[in-house]
């Protein structure tokens, strides 16, 4: 007896396969699918909420969008399932805390089992004719957790803009849109893979990984893929490695009347150092641009995200005495002297012009406003993923630059101004304690402990430097508290010369697809690490459609034509992954 469902039809070369693969990919109706999918997913405000419960109904809502989706893609045996993300994984070494939880009314946060109850992975199963056989049996992942803040998207042209438009709801957009013109050309030609195809939509990426924690430690689901492909911002290059990071928090606590915002700044210098030193420690040969970032996300009130370079601080410098003009003039000579130190390291982004928008990355670098005998500075950044750091500006670093050149000449400020001096974080209240937070990314040539170990002992020593200078005794280990309480991701290097990673080379050659050589390492941490890290000799590759440097920003977009590239690469790639079966012959085998 036949096999329902299966169809008689004359066997179709997986070239012709091909062929229609991107016949069906460079149309104006596939483009415009990516767009309204892209669109529909990214008006829904998916960022981290201490209210769990809101969490759980956008992610459900953008669940909702990609079950409509993929239950259209016909292939036989496709079940998608939301799979709940299991609060064990608490007991696992790369268990993200959920910091996100905590409130002022709730300072400890919530346990897993409260914050993940009723929320889940949603996972589509497309099995593989040919599951017995030996094969590289392919899973897909990405998330649809964006960081904040939120803005809705807005289509300009050829380009969407949008909190996650390309980090990272475009990938996951590139990945449905690739099921389904692989499903509809397989359909027509009467096959279907021989390999399992698994894709898998994740919760909780930018927050540290708990997502796909939960999915990386299902062992049944394991049997079902032994190669992963992660979707991220990688600008259509495809990475067989990652490089890690690791969030700290600091605060700040000097003894009695020693300010802590001075200190900050000699905290940053320090940290600032390590950083250096630990990129100069760091030749790696999939690593060879050193991608070792140091970002300073938040002080205070002011950012957002640990890895989201700030965009905008603010400081003020109060004197005991009516402001004169010789004072305020030696002000302006020390933060000009500052930044001066800052750009000569840094760069000068007041002269870079931002592709997004054609003006320059940063218009001004600070502004002095004067009221009464205070006087305010607001000085600019460029927002960004930490991974772009080097492209874009740190207002909390330049600020830290524009601070030590004020406190180096506070005996002078005081004596030119005749009275007291403050410098302060322009906020009310004030923080006490005053907490810095941030990363540090780092390649496989170290390991984790020593760069938590390393940065500890860097702020250390800066709010040292800073106590010594005001002729405290103190120690700096006293004032200065340093937890790894968010994000710590490991970094790992693949195998570049893997069966995935020569196929993925040969699939983007045929999609005309950018120069992919050589083969490097991608200079950013996601999801790949958990999967790398728990099956060790697994082939895992990142890639995806969208500019690592406009993923976090305030001018977040894709190309719609990058989604519609990586769709057809992504496409294309499973069906030289999984190769296919002729449904008719297969038919005829279990009559």
């Amino acid at each position: 007896m036949k096999k329902p469902g299966a169809k008689r039809r004359t066997k179709t070369p997986e070239p012709s396969l091909l062929a229609e693969i991107l016949r069906r990919t460079r149309t104006p109706d596939f483009t415009n699918y990516l767009r309204s999918l892209l669109v529909e997913l990214c008006r829904i405000d998916t960022t981290p909420d201490p209210e769990v419960s809101r969490m759980r109904v956008a992610e459900d809502r953008c669940f909702q969008i990609l079950e409509r989706e993929l239950r259209l893609i016909d292939l036989p045996g496709l079940e998608v399932e939301r799979r709940p993300v299991n609060p064990k994984i608490s007991q696992h070494p790369y268990f993200s805390l959920l910091h996100f939880t905590k409130t002022p009314h709730r300072p400890r946060g919530l346990s897993p089992q409260a914050t993940y109850a009723g929320r889940h992975n949603l996972v589509c199963h497309i099995p593989g004719e040919n599951r017995k056989t030996q094969g590289k049996a392919i899973a897909l992942n990405a998330h649809i957790d964006v960081v904040a803040p939120y803005f809705p998207p807005r289509v300009i042209g050829g380009t969407v803009f949008g909190r996650g438009a390309c980090d990272d709801k475009g990938p996951v957009v590139s990945i449905v849109a690739a099921l389904k013109v692989l499903g509809e050309a397989m359909t027509d030609a009467g096959a279907r893979p021989n390999k399992n195809i698994l894709a898998m939509f994740v919760v909780e990426e930018e927050t540290g990984g708990n997502g796909s924690l939960s999915l990386a430690i299902d062992r049944k689901l394991r049997t079902e893929y032994d190669s992963v492909l992660v979707g991220e911002c990688t600008a259509l290059k495809i990475h067989p490695a990652n490089r890690g990071a690791v969030w700290y928090r600091i605060e700040l606590r000097p003894p009695d009347g020693i300010s802590a915002f001075e200190m900050f700044a000699f905290v940053n210098e320090a940290l600032e150092q390590e950083g250096q030193a630990i990129r100069a420690e760091s030749r790696h040969p999939l690593f060879p641009q050193r991608p070792v970032q140091t970002c300073h996300g938040i002080i205070g009130p002011f950012g957002e995200h640990p890895s989201r370079i700030c965009g905008e601080v603010r400081f003020a410098i109060t004197f005991s005495r009516r402001l004169n003009s010789a004072t305020q003039h030696l002000v302006e000579d020390c933060l000009r002297a500052g930044l001066a130190q800052y750009t000569v390291a840094y760069g000068d982004k007041t002269q870079v012009i931002d592709p997004a928008t054609g003006k320059p990355l940063v218009n001004q670098h600070y502004c002095i406003s004067k009221k009464g005998n205070r006087l305010q500075v607001t000085v600019y950044g460029a927002t960004g993923h930490m991974g772009a750091i080097r492209e874009r500006d740190g207002a909390i670093t330049k600020m830290a630059h524009l601070v030590r050149s004020l406190v180096l000449s506070k005996s002078r400020l005081k004596s030119v101004s005749g009275g007291q001096v403050q410098i302060t974080l322009a906020c009310s209240p004030t923080p006490r304690p005053l907490i810095l937070e941030g990363g540090q990314g780092f390649v496989p040539t170290h390991e984790m402990e020593e760069i938590m170990n390393r940065l500890r002992r860097a702020a250390e020593t800066g709010a040292e430097n800073y106590l010594r200078r005001v002729g405290s005794k103190a120690p700096g280990q006293a004032a200065v508290r340093v937890a790894y309480e968010k994000l710590h991701n490991v970094a790992f290097d693949g195998n570049p010369d893997s069966f995935s990673m020569r196929n993925a080379l040969e699939t983007a050659r045929i999609c005309d697809l950018p120069e992919q050589e050589p083969v490097l390492g991608w200079t950013v941490s996601c999801d790949a690490r958990l999967f790398a890290k728990e099956y060790p000799g697994m082939e895992v590759l990142t890639f995806g459609p969208g500019r690592l440097a406009d993923a976090h920003s305030d001018q977040e977009q894709v190309e719609i034509e990058d989604l519609r590239k990586a769709a057809e690469f992504l496409a294309a790639f499973l069906l030289r992954q999984t190769g296919s079966t002729d449904c008719a012959k297969s038919a005829k085998q279990h009559d």
